[in-house]
């Protein structure tokens, strides 16, 4: 007898519009609004360690006559340079994970494996690195005795070398899930039909497999562009002073009580970081997806 009640009540439930809009309000109070009051923090400037509420562009000027567009040309080509790195490693473990990797057990232990760092502290994880590629640490000492060198390399720590090595094996893991994910649910006739009409293994993964992983990249390359663009913790310990981000230009104004110009480099980040990817999805589409950009860079 209570069937017929719930039944309706659940249908009258999905067809109802008050659960979008109460999820487009609460979207809208925890994600927009702060958005927009940083937007507003920005027309703000300080005084001393207090923020004076006179609306300028004080803080905009101040910003780009400091220099710091060198802090985001070297943010974006170390954000970059790690975001393609990341996707020509974890492209071909995630297709291998996905189809090529045939004993459950072993993708177990693999995917087990690739989680584990999210359950260390990042500083943690970075800072073990200075006691190997420092001037006194482990490499330099192990080809010094080796004889393969007679002074130890000053590049392998407190450089952007350093901060590129540092920042590959965290942001693995982000690149390698979406696409292992998305490539598992590729069906195996998809390739296997490809093969049967004659196309190579190289038409297979230009025409069937990428295509169809294209969400899966572009849920990698986001999940790795955004925080690397972040990022402070690894530029700090494994860069030093030589390789400031803009993650830690931000860390460093807050730390000043700088309000205005930590919302500054926040807003700066996130216009850039929306930019980027307004850019690549127009170029994809443009293109009509990765074996588009393929074929006309082969013209």
């Amino acid at each position: 007898m209570t069937r017929g009640p719930l039944k309706a009540w659940y249908a009258h439930a999905a067809s109802a519009r008050w659960p979008v809009a109460a999820f487009v309000a609460l979207w809208f109070a925890l994600v927009i609004l702060p958005l927009l009051l940083l937007l507003v923090y920005t027309f703000l400037h300080s005084k001393g360690y207090r923020v004076v509420w006179e609306p300028g562009f004080t803080t905009w000027t101040t910003l780009f006559e400091s220099g710091r567009w060198l802090v985001t040309v070297r943010t974006l080509r170390i954000a970059f340079t790690i975001t393609v790195i990341e996707l020509l490693i974890a492209f071909p473990f995630a297709l291998w994970l996905a189809k090529g990797c045939r004993s459950p057990a072993l993708k177990a232990v693999i995917l087990a494996a690739l989680t584990i760092p999210f359950f260390l502290d990042l500083s943690s994880r970075t800072i073990v690195w200075r006691a190997i590629l420092g001037r006194q640490g482990l490499l330099n000492t192990a080809l010094i005795e080796m004889g393969l060198i007679d002074a130890p390399i000053d590049w392998l720590l407190f450089s952007e070398f350093a901060v590129h090595f540092g920042m590959l094996a965290p942001y693995f893991p982000t690149m390698v899930f979406p696409i292992f994910l998305v490539l598992s649910l590729v069906d195996d006739e998809y390739i296997q039909a490809s093969q049967d009409l004659g196309a190579s293994p190289l038409q297979t993964l230009v025409y069937v497999i990428l295509p169809l992983s294209l969400p899966g990249i572009m849920a990698g390359i986001v999940f790795t562009l955004v925080p690397t663009m972040a990022e402070y913790v690894v530029p700090w310990l494994m860069g030093g002073f030589n390789v400031n981000m803009l993650g830690r230009s931000v860390e460093n104004a807050l730390t000043a009580l700088k309000y205005p110009t930590a919302a500054a480099l926040s807003t700066f980040i996130i216009a850039l970081l929306g930019a980027l990817l307004a850019t690549l999805s127009l170029l994809l589409r443009r293109t009509g997806g990765l074996a588009g950009i393929f074929e006309t860079l082969r013209r």
